[in-house]
């Protein structure tokens, strides 16, 4: 990788947190920082966006790191390493279900950290360059996007989306006639579509505007589908409605 990888450092034990945080800056990675709660790492991950999330399981606190690691999944991308004293096989279990890219046990060793982390690095390499390379699955156009389904371009006329749903790192892109799964993110997606016609109202959904059909206090509704107005994007709804 040209840059640094970036790694935020999730350890309630500071003294630990501090030696990872040396040695790792020692050996040319960027720590974009320290926090001991879940809770601060879920901020601390939106405002920074880490590469990299260096988890301790056994957090102090309301949320211990599996909890932490999916309420963070559910809103970004990026890789998982768990750090553990003892993990019992349910808690393994349970992990495991948020994909970590690796299980490092305490007390730490430094090679067998440095060694995931470059595993970590190759994995996404590889990721990218694949995506790089393969058709894309989107294709925007001035009035229309076509779409890749079962080795077929769809043409989905842009007048006739209905609103399009995150779902994780995947995006449901919903039509009158049938809903169409990508894996791209709401951000990518929203991107590339006209303001004119689409716009955000909730950090789950992008909604075209031509479509509304009720507008409520904290939802809107289109074809019956209730969908919720975030407060950060409602006095902006509001403005545009008056444009229609």
């Amino acid at each position: 990788m040209t840059d640094k990888t970036k790694i935020l450092i999730v350890e309630d034990d500071m003294i630990i947190a501090a030696n990872i945080s040396l040695q790792l800056t020692n050996l040319g990675y960027e720590i974009t920082g320290i926090v001991c709660r879940g809770e601060d790492a879920i901020l601390h991950v939106q405002e920074n966006k880490p590469d990299i999330l260096l988890l301790d399981i056994h957090l102090k606190g309301k949320l211990d790191g599996i909890e932490t690691a999916k309420l963070i999944q559910s809103k970004n991308e990026l890789s998982l390493i768990y750090l553990t004293a003892n993990s019992d096989d349910a808690t393994f279990s349970i992990a495991r279900e948020t994909h970590p890219m690796a299980f490092i046990s305490k007390p730490l060793n430094l090679l067998e950290l440095k060694r995931a982390i470059e595993l970590v690095e190759a994995q996404v390499r590889k990721h990218k360059q694949e995506k790089e390379h393969r058709d894309p699955e989107i294709e925007f156009m001035d009035d229309r996007i076509f779409v890749r389904q079962n080795g077929k371009r769809i043409k989905l006329l842009l007048k006739f989306i209905l609103y399009i749903e995150a779902e994780r790192n995947y995006c449901n892109v919903v039509t009158e006639e049938k809903s169409y799964l990508l894996s791209s993110t709401l951000k990518s997606i929203s991107e590339q579509l006209p303001t004119s016609l689409f716009i955000r109202v909730h950090r789950s959904y992008v909604i075209n505007i031509s479509r509304l059909d009720v507008v409520a206090e904290s939802h809107i509704e289109i074809k019956r589908k209730v969908i919720p107005v975030s407060k950060t994007y409602r006095e902006v709804l509001l403005k545009r409605i008056k444009t229609i």
